[in-house]
């Protein structure tokens, strides 16, 4: 792929700064036209199916997963390169016996007749999964890689560290896209996982919506035109960069994911793009100065893998006396923010929960049920009251409820890292 789809940056910011601040925050919006229709051989897919002992409890799980992996190999584009891998203890190619197929009629055939003769047995090992999709993918030239991955247990049959190495050796390889079906997996190991694939995670909670999920996550992936994308920044000298966070359309903070390219610059993975736009919160911490001093603290651009500038922005500091300008708070950081602290309030609340802390789990909670209804998001409101009692949604009055589905405290930690979009009302 020679050209590259349109991008435009917007940066969303206070300049103003009081003498003696030195911490500068923008919302960086990044949108993608994607329109460069991607080549027959710009795309890869691997998808990999749990076939541990649980899948098999109740039979229905894994014949769903079975049908949900044949809908998405039907819903890549012809030329597409893709594997199935089987998961339990350890990883097996179920189709190709080796390699990578070519989407085809023919191919599609196979693959779905090697997928339903899959059966069940043994434990889950994610990190191994994840190695053999790395060593499937090191055989193509695709531009943009991409994983699917089920699971319905615990990453019970390898150690915590062989999982982190696994996830050290593949971040930045492809991108993936993890599902828990049913309540007995934990959320944090697999959203870790697909924070390490810059992808998402989410609960599937019955076996029968696999297959139009397994669609749609196929075809948001064949809807990508660009791979390797990367938000470079650029900081004067005696200044640092204190985050990089993707705010939206979920949480992810990329801050220790950063890549040097001198001079004082550094590289922030993003994954693959197409039609969409993304927004990302940026803090860098300047050296202080005078009042009426202006500066450059950052510059911001997008860069694909062959190191064409896609997109550009510039984040200001101007330091002033004039408190009405400083303490102007920017709506499009304030809302970011307030998202933040919203997924940190559900995660840890829910965490207390766990822990038989009532006291804590309340006074979270309630904070989220306070930060999900001042930004107007009423579906997270709803998943919350899943959990809590909500006696006033406004001071994030709540109690705990004496008896919680898992299935709803699960996709409320799930869905907490999904952000609520800011109207933007204007750039700078």
């Amino acid at each position: 792929m020679t050209d590259h789809p349109e991008f435009t940056v917007e940066v969303f910011q206070n300049e103003y700064l009081t003498v003696g601040a030195t911490d500068v925050n923008a919302i960086v919006t990044v949108t993608s036209s994607g329109s460069t229709a991607p080549g027959v051989g710009d795309a890869a897919e691997v998808i990999v199916v749990d076939t541990s002992g649980s899948m098999g409890q109740p039979p229905t799980k894994l014949s769903a997963a079975k049908q949900a992996t044949i809908a998405a190999i039907d819903t890549l584009r012809n030329g597409v390169e893709f594997a199935v891998v089987a998961g339990n203890h350890a990883a097996r190619p179920v189709y190709p016996p080796g390699g990578l197929a070519v989407a085809g009629s023919k191919t599609r055939s196979q693959a779905a007749s090697a997928v339903r003769r899959l059966g069940h047995g043994g434990g889950t090992a994610v990190g191994s999964w994840l190695l053999m999709a790395d060593s499937l993918f090191r055989e193509t030239e695709a531009k943009i890689k991409h994983v699917i991955l089920l699971t319905d247990g615990r990453n019970e049959s390898e150690e915590p560290e062989e999982l982190e190495a696994a996830l050290r050796t593949v971040s930045g390889r492809f991108v993936g896209d993890c599902r828990g079906v049913g309540t007995d997996w934990e959320v944090p190991e697999l959203r870790r996982v697909a924070d390490a694939l810059l992808g998402t995670v989410d609960i599937v909670a019955e076996p029968a919506g696999l297959e139009a999920d397994f669609r749609a996550m196929a075809g948001a992936a064949m809807s990508k035109t660009i791979g390797e994308v990367s938000l470079r920044l650029w900081t004067p000298e005696g200044s640092s960069v204190v985050f990089v966070k993707q705010v939206e359309p979920t949480l992810t903070d990329l801050t220790a994911r950063r890549v040097e390219v001198p001079p004082r610059s550094g590289d922030y993975p993003t994954g693959a793009w197409g039609a969409e736009s993304r927004d990302f919160h940026v803090c860098v911490r300047v050296p202080s100065a005078s009042v009426g001093d202006r500066m450059l603290a950052a510059r911001v651009g997008l860069v694909g893998s062959d190191e064409a500038v896609l997109g550009t922005g510039k984040v200001l500091a101007v330091w002033t006396d004039d408190m009405a300008l400083s303490t102007r708070i920017n709506r499009e950081v304030a809302h970011y923010t307030g998202q933040a602290d919203l997924a940190a309030a559900i995660q840890e609340g829910l965490e207390a929960r766990r822990a038989g802390d009532v006291h804590t789990a309340t006074a979270k909670l309630g904070r989220a049920v306070e930060l999900a209804t001042k930004s107007g998001n009423s579906d997270t409101v709803e998943l919350l009251a899943g959990v809590v009692e909500i006696d006033d949604p406004h001071t994030g009055t709540v109690h705990l409820k004496r008896n919680v589905a898992a299935v709803d405290e699960m996709t409320l930690d799930t869905r907490s890292s999904k952000t609520l979009r800011v109207k933007k009302q204007g750039g700078s």
